[in-house]
């Protein structure tokens, strides 16, 4: 062991074949994040088998695919003639967010254990989170007790911010890729010509403060400058237009005095989603995927949780607001935009707040790429427990 990392393992550089199964739930997220993890672990050599019962969104995700990834449909029951399985069995099985893996599967993978005497690593890819319990449970096993992999180990892995977790995805090459970035040749595949503007980006749910943002950016524009804001596709679109009531695709002055200009994005492949972070003064995120993009821009961001039931979701925002290090008018418009309610009030937006959180998205930038990422410490944890 060195700085974390295994070192003289066999495994460590052998290129391995990993099934990936994910359930699309909604929004996107799932997928988002089993994608750019098959998309790594290809990258750096691996062969990986993505099962995806609804792979519709990866046609504007990533139109182009990836060498090394095949993407399978999960059907039930699971057709197991699509893939090649005898070519290259299973080294890994990840199951991503809790999803169960189609018991055909096991079944054959049993199957070829049974034959070869070498079980694969079966890893339980969690969620997300800043929240204590993260580190308790990290790469913790579970003993399968039942079916055809009865007496198996299930790990589970936590992606996380600190060493004592999974890491965070991180593809290498990221910040010399945002130092070659040409905003205003980006802009302009957007048909938007720099114009003075702030520039905010949105990709939200509906939170009940976007009127209160949308007014005062209306009226105030940011820090008193005019804004552009740069609307993703699907549901916050949606809720924009909803607020102005307009259907076109570029809305310009909603007022003779307006200081809010509106662009509506298309459905964006990841490879675009980090140029529109980067060329932003301000971006709001959602969900997981968008908010690791987010700290790797190192540019200043608000993010929207998945709305729970009785503010479940609070808590992991108190937590990561801590891993943060926010300053106190970071963690106001959080607090916010996540409110179940806009007993807040209007979302206050100032310059001086904005250069405060600057340095906070700058410093957590520095602190997290400091550590190995997730990708890296997957296949270090697979040497492991192989």
């Amino acid at each position: 062991m060195r700085d974390g990392r295994i070192v003289d393992n066999p495994f460590m550089n052998r290129s391995l074949q990993w099934d990936i199964f994910c359930k699309v739930i909604d929004n996107f997220g799932d997928i988002g994040v089993c994608w750019r993890l098959a998309a790594d672990l290809a990258s750096r050599g691996h062969r990986v088998r993505l099962w995806v019962d609804d792979a519709s969104a990866l046609a504007w995700m990533a139109p182009d695919g990836c060498k090394n990834v095949q993407v399978i449909p999960w059907t039930e029951p699971l057709d197991l003639t699509r893939a090649n399985l005898a070519l290259h069995p299973a080294d890994v099985l990840i199951e991503s967010f809790g999803c169960e893996i189609a018991p055909e599967f096991i079944a054959y993978s049993a199957e070829q254990a049974s034959a070869t005497g070498i079980k694969p690593v079966w890893v339980n890819l969690e969620y997300l989170s800043a929240e204590p319990y993260v580190e308790r449970c990290h790469a913790l096993p579970s003993q399968v007790r039942h079916g055809p992999a009865a007496g198996w180990t299930k790990w589970f892995f936590y992606p996380g911010f600190n060493n004592l977790t999974g890491g965070l995805l991180r593809e290498p090459g990221l910040l010399e890729r945002q130092a070659r970035f040409d905003c205003s040749a980006w802009l302009a595949t957007q048909g938007i010509a720099p114009a003075g503007e702030k520039r905010v980006s949105l990709f939200c749910y509906e939170p009940p403060a976007l009127n209160g943002l949308l007014t005062q950016l209306s009226q105030q524009g940011l820090d008193g400058a005019p804004v552009r804001l740069l609307v993703t596709a699907g549901r916050a679109q949606k809720a924009v237009k909803n607020f102005f009531n307009d259907k076109t695709s570029l809305v310009r002055n909603q007022s003779a005095n307006s200081l809010l200009s509106i662009s509506y994005l298309g459905y964006l492949a990841q490879a675009d989603f980090d140029p529109l972070l980067w060329a932003c003064d301000l971006n709001f995120v959602r969900g997981e995927d968008s908010l690791v993009r987010a700290l790797w821009s190192g540019k200043p961001f608000v993010w929207q949780l998945y709305p729970q039931m009785d503010n479940a979701h609070l808590p992991k925002l108190d937590a990561f607001l801590g891993m943060l290090e926010a300053p106190p008018s970071l963690q106001r418009i959080h607090q916010a935009w996540n409110a179940a309610d806009s007993v807040h009030g209007p979302v206050k937006l100032s310059l001086p707040d904005l250069a405060a959180w600057q340095n906070c998205a700058v410093a957590a930038r520095s602190r997290l790429m400091a550590r190995e990422d997730l990708g890296s410490r997957l296949i270090g944890f697979v040497a492991k427990k192989r």
